[in-house]
């Protein structure tokens, strides 16, 4: 292998990479911190994982009380699939593994919320399972700050590695000469 072909395993590659979005649901929108924010790179994620060919997972918690994926999402979403749960880890869903056993993606960037509780329990069980599991800091939330910052630190202790909607952008697109380099550098202005 030449040298410019060496790259460390733990940065994000688009053949190997999926993205996951948790349980952003309508009903949420009032009671998560920075859902604004959090909701705002989630949609520039979707943007980069539908120009660079990424699939796209949704989940939903209990569609029926808690209401559907926010429109945010779904104006802006090309390929993806959606699974309904009830239990917190998605990974409790069997559609939801099988799915990803057939994706044949070893990297998932974990998006969503909420921080110490869906997504702890789903990070964990993808964890168990042998993904790459990268938190995107910047696009999860949860309806306090301290759990937040609770369920990251949890997450990274048990071995996820932490990100940002910017920075697993340009590790996804890994040089300045790729056609789609323009494009996804307007999307950070």
């Amino acid at each position: 292998m030449s040298l410019s072909n060496m790259r460390h395993p733990n940065l994000l590659e688009q053949q190997k990479a999926c993205l996951l979005i948790v349980d952003v649901q309508e009903r949420f929108r009032e009671h998560i911190e920075n859902f604004e924010l959090m909701t705002k790179n989630i949609v520039i994620l979707i943007k980069v994982a539908n120009r660079l060919g990424l699939p796209v997972i949704l989940s939903e918690q209990y569609p029926e009380g808690l209401g559907p994926t926010i429109k945010e999402f779904l104006l802006v979403l090309e390929n993806h699939k959606t699974f309904a749960k009830t239990a917190f880890s998605c990974c409790q869903a069997e559609s939801f593994v099988k799915h990803l056993e057939e994706l044949r993606r070893p990297q998932i960037l974990a998006t969503g919320i909420e921080s110490h509780v869906c997504m702890n329990q789903t990070v964990h069980d993808l964890l168990a399972r042998g993904y790459q599991t990268h938190i995107i800091a910047d696009a999860i939330s949860s309806r306090k700050n301290v759990n937040k910052k609770i369920g990251i630190k949890k997450m990274l202790d048990s071995g996820a590695i932490i990100s940002s909607t910017e920075m697993a952008t340009f590790e996804l697109l890994e040089t300045s000469s790729a056609n789609d380099f323009k494009y996804i550098q307007s999307l950070f202005k």
